[in-house]
């Protein structure tokens, strides 16, 4: 089972159109979800940033290996990509969870929880094309894995 674990709706048709169709080619590899939790908007950067963090935390479970997008993780590669989802899925773990938090980043405790900080790149990506980058890259990883012919 892989999910993938946000803050706030898309609202886009050009995104939900592209993760939608991403999906359906995941769905042909592995069980597949993407689960929303609210943005919290206030004025308050630190509150909105710590209530985000509550809201994600309750929607991961012991067993999940969790993997954070932030900009200071480790940047791999797509096969390493691969290689991550498969030794964890082939070694203990029937649970992958990647989290992208909201516009203003992950609370200190999602961090904590996290066991892989991913980077993919130093550019700042807004959540919504991240959601489509990140879809599109786990469906990548499991052609890879699966030996199949859309990696190049």
């Amino acid at each position: 089972m892989i999910k993938i674990l946000c803050v706030g709706k898309i609202k886009e048709k050009f995104f939900t159109e592209g993760i939608c169709e991403y999906q359906k080619r995941i769905e042909g590899y592995s069980k597949f979800s993407i689960v929303e939790v609210k943005e919290v908007n206030t004025s308050d950067i630190f509150k909105n940033i710590f209530e985000e963090g509550k809201n994600l935390l309750s929607k991961i479970s012991e067993d999940e290996f969790v993997v954070t997008l932030e900009i200071q993780g480790k940047m791999i590669d797509s096969v390493d990509l691969a290689k991550l989802i498969e030794e964890k899925f082939t070694y203990g773990y029937s649970k992958i969870t990647f989290v992208i938090g909201g516009s203003n980043g992950l609370s200190v405790d999602v961090i904590k929880r996290s066991n892989y900080h991913l980077s993919f790149s130093k550019f700042t990506f807004p959540h919504q094309l991240m959601r489509l980058i990140l879809t599109e890259q786990i469906y990548r990883a499991l052609t890879i894995i699966n030996n199949k012919e859309y990696h190049k």
